[in-house]
């Protein structure tokens, strides 16, 4: 594997990085520029079961369920991205304020909430088509308050 930052990425990697961080940090005006019509994620929902997320529509109503009950909350770049053939893999991080509405939540409006995660994308036709998700929910879900 070869292993880019976002400067010297080859351009189509950097454009697909910074939509993708765009997304997650709440600006949808990329998303038919860069996610396929026939997007997939795999990902364990919280709840457990399966969970269906396909499309530019679905990850921007996931995207926008999962920033609901935060505030200020910022993605950034941590590890990568690491680009193999169609892949790309990164380790992120993500800063915010609690803004209320997590099911379960005990803690109080305002907590400053951090927690990471590795995305990995495969790319098609110079746009995401599948991702997968590896986020440490747990360390999110204590700094809420959150009980089993």
């Amino acid at each position: 594997m070869e292993q880019n930052s976002t400067t010297t990425a080859t351009p189509n990697v950097k454009t697909l990085l910074d939509g993708w961080l765009t997304l997650w940090n709440g600006d949808y005006t990329p998303v038919n520029d860069i996610i396929a019509a026939d997007f997939h994620v795999h990902a364990a929902p919280m709840g457990g079961g399966e969970q269906t997320i396909e499309g530019p529509d679905g990850l921007v109503e996931w995207i926008a369920q999962t920033r609901a009950a935060f505030t200020a909350l910022v993605f950034t770049v941590q590890v990568g991205p690491i680009v193999d053939r169609d892949h790309l893999a990164l380790r992120w991080i993500a800063v915010g304020t609690y803004g209320g509405g997590f099911p379960g939540a005990t803690a109080p409006v305002g907590t400053a909430i951090q927690f990471t995660g590795t995305d990995i994308v495969r790319i098609e036709q110079d746009k995401i088509a599948e991702y997968w998700i590896n986020s440490d929910i747990h360390v999110l879900l204590a700094t809420l308050g959150v009980h089993a």
